[in-house]
C-alpha cells in the first residue's frame, strides 16, 4: 500500500514539473506573441507596407535650349518603342521576336542581345526591342499586334535638334549614362536616362535634368504591378535661353559648304556670341539614339576633325591677322608714327638668314596703313624687330591672344603666345631674332583659336576688354536667372591709336589695290573692315625660292596655306566682329574673306529688318575718327 503511495506521489511530483515547464514554455510564446503583436506593431506594419507599397522615380522632361529670339534648338519629342514582356508571349519570346522581325528590322545580333535581357530579368518586366520608331512603324507593328503576343508600344520622351548640323558644336548632345558618370543623382539610375555629354547641354546638365517625380505602386510579392496609388509629378528642367541667332547661324554652317572651317560672330558692345560654326559638323540627334561601330569610326577616323568644335579648340597660326598687334605695340612704344614710311625691296636679313616678303620684288615704301593695306611683311618684321617679343606678347594677351577668352562653353584651348621666358621655360633654349620677325606675321609659334581672333577685333574696334558669353538667360520654376555680366574694363590704349589701326582694316577692304578689296560689302550702309591672313604650315626651301615657290592649287590638301579673314561691321559705327579660318585654304582673301563679308552682310541685314537701332556714336569717337 505504502509502496503505490509512493508511485502515485512521484507521479504527481512529475506531472507538477511538467505542468510547470509547459506554463513556463506557454507564458515565454504569449509574452513573445505580445510582444510582436502589440509592442512590435507600429514597426512590422511599416514594413508590410514598404512590401506592398513600391515608389518609383519617374523621369522629368529635359529643358528646352532656345535661340536668343525663343527658336527651339533642343526639345523633347515622343520616342515611340517596342517592347516586349516575356510572360505574355505564351512562353515563347524567341517566336514573338522572329515574327516582330518581318514587321520592323531587327538584327540576328540584337534578337540575342534582347533574349539574354528577358532571361536575366523577372518574367513580367518588360525589355526594350527598339526605340525611336516612326509612326508607320508604329502603324504596323499595331496592326500585327494579334500575332505579336507580349509586344506593346509605348510612349516616353527623346532629344531632339531640329537645326541637326548647324548648332551641333554649340549644342552638343546627350546621351546614356556609363560607369564613368558620377552617380550623384537617383535619375542616372534610371533605364535609359541621358545626360549631356558636350557643349551646352553639358555646360547646363544639372539644370536642364530638372528634379524626378515619384510614382507609388501597389506590388504583390513577386514585385509585379497591381496598381498606381498615388503619382506627384517632378520639376521640369530649366529652359537655357542662348545668345545666338538661329537664323545668323543656319546661314554661317551653310555658307562655310565643305570646307574644313570655323566661324565666329561677336556683338562688340555685348560680348554676345551671335552665331559660332565649325565645319565638317555631326548629327546630334544621332548620339541620341545611338550610334552604330560604323558611324563612329567615320567620325573618328575623319581628318578633317567633325568632332571637334574647331571656333574654340582650333589653333592656327594667325598669319597677317596678327600684323594689327604689332602695328600698335609698335605705335604704343612709339617707335614709329603712322606716316613713317618703311621701304619693302622684297625681303629683310638679319645675320646669315633672309626673311621674305609674301610679293616677290617687294612693295616700296610703305606707310602704316598702306602696310596692313597691302598685307607687307618686311615692314611688320621691322617694326617687330624694334619693339622686341615681349612686348608683342604684352599687346597680343591684352587683346585676348594667347589664353582662354572666358566663354561659358566646355572645350576652349588656350592658344599660344610666345615670350622669352615660355621659351626658355617650355623648350629650353634662348629666344632668336629671327623668331621675333616671323612672330611680327603671324608665324612662328603664335597660335589662336578663331574665337581669339573675333575678340581681339572686337577688342581692337572697341577699346575695352571684351569677354564673350553664350548664355543669355536660364528659366525655372522659381524664376529666371540671368548671369552676372561685369562692365568691359577700358584696356588702356590710345583710341588714336586704336583709330590708325580701324584705318589700315578699312584700306584692306575698301581702297582699290586692298588686299580684300574685292571681298567688300558694296552698301554703303553695311561697309566691313577687316584684315587678310595666310599661315603657311609648310616650310618653303631656298632651293623652292631660287627655281618658283609652288602654288596652293599644285600641293596636296594638307599642305596648302591656312585662309584667315577678321572684320568688323558696320565700319562707320562697328556692332559686329567676326574671323573665319579655313584649313588649308589657300589665300585668306580669296577663301576666308567672302565669308567674313557674306556674314556680316547677314548679320546687318537681319538687324535692319528687326528694325534694331545701332548705338550711336559719341561726339568724343567722331572727333577721334576725324583727327586719325
Amino acid at each position: 500500500m505504502q509502496r503505490g503511495s509512493d508511485r502515485s506521489k512521484l507521479f504527481s511530483r512529475r506531472a507538477a514539473v511538467l505542468g510547470g515547464g509547459k506554463l513556463v514554455l506557454l507564458s515565454a510564446l504569449v509574452g513573445r506573441m505580445y510582444y510582436l503583436q502589440v509592442v512590435e506593431a507600429p514597426r512590422f506594419k511599416t514594413m508590410a507596407e514598404e512590401n506592398r507599397i513600391s515608389i518609383r522615380l519617374l523621369p522629368p522632361p529635359r529643358g528646352r535650349i532656345v535661340d536668343r529670339f525663343g527658336e527651339e534648338l533642343a526639345v523633347n519629342e515622343q520616342n515611340y518603342r517596342v517592347i516586349i514582356t516575356a510572360e505574355d508571349t505564351n512562353g515563347n519570346p524567341t517566336g514573338t521576336l522572329d515574327t516582330l522581325g518581318q514587321v520592323i528590322e531587327i538584327s540576328e545580333k540584337e534578337k540575342k542581345k534582347i533574349l539574354k535581357e528577358i532571361k536575366r530579368k523577372r518574367s513580367f518586366v518588360p525589355v526594350t526591342v527598339r526605340e525611336n520608331l516612326t509612326w508607320e512603324e508604329v502603324a504596323q507593328i499595331e496592326v500585327n499586334t494579334p500575332d505579336l503576343p507580349g509586344s506593346e508600344i509605348d510612349v516616353g520622351q527623346t532629344r531632339h535638334y531640329p537645326k541637326g548640323t548647324h548648332s551641333a558644336h554649340v549644342l552638343g548632345y546627350v546621351a546614356s549614362v556609363t560607369e564613368k558618370d558620377a552617380k550623384d543623382d537617383p535619375l542616372l539610375e534610371l533605364p535609359g536616362f541621358r545626360i549631356g555629354k558636350s557643349g551646352v547641354e553639358r555646360l547646363h546638365d544639372l539644370k536642364l535634368r530638372g528634379s524626378g517625380g515619384t510614382s507609388q505602386v501597389e506590388v504583390n510579392a513577386l514585385g509585379r504591378v497591381i496598381q498606381e496609388v498615388e503619382r506627384q509629378e517632378g520639376q521640369p528642367g530649366a529652359e537655357v535661353t542662348l545668345t545666338l541667332d538661329a537664323g545668323l547661324q543656319e546661314m554661317t554652317a551653310e555658307r562655310l559648304g565643305e570646307d574644313a572651317a570655323a566661324s565666329v560672330v561677336l556683338d562688340i558692345h555685348t560680348g554676345e556670341v551671335l552665331s559660332m560654326a565649325s565645319n565638317p559638323s555631326y548629327d546630334p540627334n544621332a548620339f541620341n539614339r545611338g550610334l552604330s561601330h560604323k558611324e563612329w569610326q567615320n567620325l573618328i577616323t575623319n581628318p578633317r576633325g567633325p568632332l571637334t568644335n574647331k571656333a574654340i579648340a582650333g589653333q592656327y597660326a594667325p598669319g597677317s591677322t596678327f600684323k594689327m598687334v604689332v602695328a600698335l605695340a609698335a605705335l604704343e612704344k612709339g617707335v614709329i608714327t603712322p606716316s613713317q614710311r618703311i621701304t619693302c625691296e622684297g625681303h629683310m636679313d638679319l645675320g646669315n638668314a633672309r626673311f621674305h616678303c609674301w610679293k616677290k620684288g617687294g612693295h616700296g615704301p610703305m606707310n602704316m596703313i598702306e602696310a596692313h593695306m597691302h598685307s607687307c611683311d618686311i615692314y611688320f618684321y621691322d617694326i617687330a624687330k624694334r619693339i622686341g617679343i615681349n612686348r608683342i606678347h604684352d599687346m597680343a594677351r591684352r587683346l585676348g591672344i594667347g589664353d582662354k577668352t572666358g566663354l561659358d562653353l566646355p572645350g576652349e584651348r588656350t592658344g599660344l603666345m610666345p615670350s622669352r621666358d615660355w621659351k626658355l621655360a617650355t623648350i629650353g633654349a634662348p629666344w632668336q631674332g629671327g623668331e621675333t620677325l616671323i612672330t611680327g606675321i603671324g608665324q612662328g609659334y603664335v597660335l589662336a583659336t578663331p574665337l581669339q581672333l573675333a575678340v581681339m577685333t572686337a577688342r581692337l574696334v572697341s577699346g575695352k576688354k571684351v569677354v564673350p558669353h553664350l548664355t543669355r538667360k536660364i528659366s525655372t520654376s522659381q524664376g529666371i536667372e540671368v548671369p552676372v555680366r561685369k562692365e568691359f574694363e577700358p584696356l588702356g590704349i590710345n583710341p588714336h591709336h586704336l583709330k590708325i589701326i580701324h584705318k589700315g582694316m578699312n584700306a584692306v577692304t575698301n581702297i582699290p589695290g586692298g588686299t580684300a578689296f574685292r571681298a567688300r560689302i558694296k552698301e554703303r550702309e553695311f561697309t566691313m573692315a577687316g584684315k587678310t591672313g595666310t599661315a603657311q604650315v609648310r616650310r618653303i626651301s631656298k632651293a623652292e625660292r631660287d627655281v618658283r615657290v609652288l602654288k596652293n592649287n599644285e600641293l596636296p590638301w594638307e599642305l596648302r596655306d591656312h585662309a584667315l579673314f577678321v572684320g568688323f561691321a558696320p565700319y562707320d559705327n562697328p556692332r559686329y566682329a567676326a574671323a573665319v579660318v579655313v584649313e588649308h585654304g589657300g589665300s585668306g582673301s580669296k577663301a576666308a574673306a567672302p565669308i567674313v563679308r557674306d556674314i556680316l552682310l547677314e548679320a546687318q541685314r537681319r538687324e535692319s529688318a528687326r528694325g534694331e537701332p545701332l548705338v550711336a556714336p559719341s561726339p568724343a569717337d567722331k572727333k577721334d575718327d576725324k583727327e586719325a
